[in-house]
């Protein structure tokens, strides 16, 4: 496999070259940058025959830097493994699953071994999403990917596939054959607070009732000054959710809406009745320890070009604030110098969760996707 990467800015143009033949190329933009046709166009001219996905983020990660509104590129060329795409649109979360479904039956087949998947983010069930295309291509196969952002404004994202994005698309590659290699890792590094509590009452991503009582309410005790600046306050306490005498099977969910006369709260994914919940909050060194950890997890034997796909949460990067490359610096330092990074700030991560290796929707976590191609195969 052979790697090249460019970036797009504003004030500067194209720094760097990704120039040429590819199978495949990866661009994570600001809004404006991702919807920008002339771009596009330029992309697909410059590699003529690749495979061109990308979307809308809340930051782009390019080498160990991140910036905002600019357009991080990375091309990936193959010696040995097919690729194929697959696209759906979604309208509203209630479609998330049949959209999931879609993508997975267009990519299905026995060689398939990875999907990476990129889908809008503020109206989708993120959950129902990956459930719908782990229905079609099985447990075995590695999910990774992420929801598009749009800054901390949660307003439209963008996806693109082969043309210029839009919202409401949702879009993957399959990777084939036993050439690919694939390292994914993801963890988080907040704390928990406060009380568990159980959902008593839920409607997929919409959480009605915690304990009995209305969980707008509830939070907002918690918050104090900070349910002031809701929603935005809340992607700095996130909430830890597991299913009853199993907390090892814990997912961290995001708010993304919350109703003021329903008293409710509509997450990026399921938020399920009966499981537990339970309050977080952000530590600096242990969010940078936590990106440390899921490259760890992700790391992938020396053999040729490597590139690094990080989807890591928006919520962390408000936390981080000017130390938002420390997160970065420290995937890094585990992978060493000789690895392409690139990615995004995101709504939403798709990864393997580590207890029980199938793929889920989290979170306020850095999920990590390394590829590779094995030498010889």
């Amino acid at each position: 496999m052979r790697a090249r990467q460019a970036l797009w800015t504003a004030n500067q143009g194209w720094i760097g070259t990704s120039d040429g033949p590819a199978d495949l190329l990866l661009a994570f933009g600001g809004t404006d940058a991702i919807k920008d046709a002339s771009l596009w166009t330029d992309l697909l001219r410059r590699h003529p025959g690749a495979i061109v996905l990308g979307c809308s983020t809340g930051g782009e990660i390019h080498g160990s830097d991140v910036f905002d509104e600019s357009l991080s590129v990375t091309t990936m060329s193959f010696d040995h493994t097919r690729l194929k795409s697959a696209e759906a649109s979604v309208r509203d979360a209630a479609g998330s699953f049949d959209a999931g479904q879609s993508i997975g039956q267009q990519l299905a087949a026995g060689d398939l071994k990875t999907v990476f998947v990129l889908s809008d983010g503020t109206r989708v069930n993120g959950s129902e999403l990956v459930r719908g295309i782990r229905a079609c291509v099985g447990n075995q196969v590695v999910i990774t990917g992420g929801l598009a952002g749009d800054g901390a404004r949660f307003g439209t994202t963008y996806v693109g596939l082969n043309g210029i994005a839009a919202p409401g698309r949702i879009a993957a590659v399959g990777f084939y054959g036993k050439a690919i290699a694939v390292g994914h890792g993801s963890a988080g590094g907040w704390d928990v607070f406060g009380p568990e509590r159980r959902v008593t009452r839920s409607v997929g991503n919409v959480l009605y009732e915690l304990d009995g009582k209305p969980a707008l309410d509830l939070y907002k005790n918690y918050l104090g000054e900070d349910a002031e600046r809701l929603p935005g306050s809340a992607l700095l306490f996130p909430l830890k959710v597991f299913p009853p005498n199993c907390p090892g099977e814990a997912l961290t969910r995001t708010i993304v809406a919350i109703d003021e006369k329903a008293r409710t709260m509509t997450f990026a994914g399921d938020m399920p009745q009966g499981h537990y919940a339970q309050l977080m909050r952000g530590n600096f060194d242990r969010l940078v320890e936590g990106a440390a950890d899921a490259a760890s997890q992700a790391s992938l034997p020396q053999s040729g070009d490597r590139v690094a796909v990080l989807v890591s949460c928006i919520g962390r990067k408000l936390l981080l604030g000017q130390r938002i490359c420390e997160e970065v610096e420290a995937v890094q330092d585990v992978f060493g110098d000789d690895i392409a990074l690139t990615g995004f700030y995101s709504y939403g991560e798709v990864s393997p969760h580590a207890a029980t290796h199938c793929a889920e929707l989290h979170n306020q976590t850095m999920t990590i996707t390394v590829f590779g191609e094995s030498v010889g195969a």
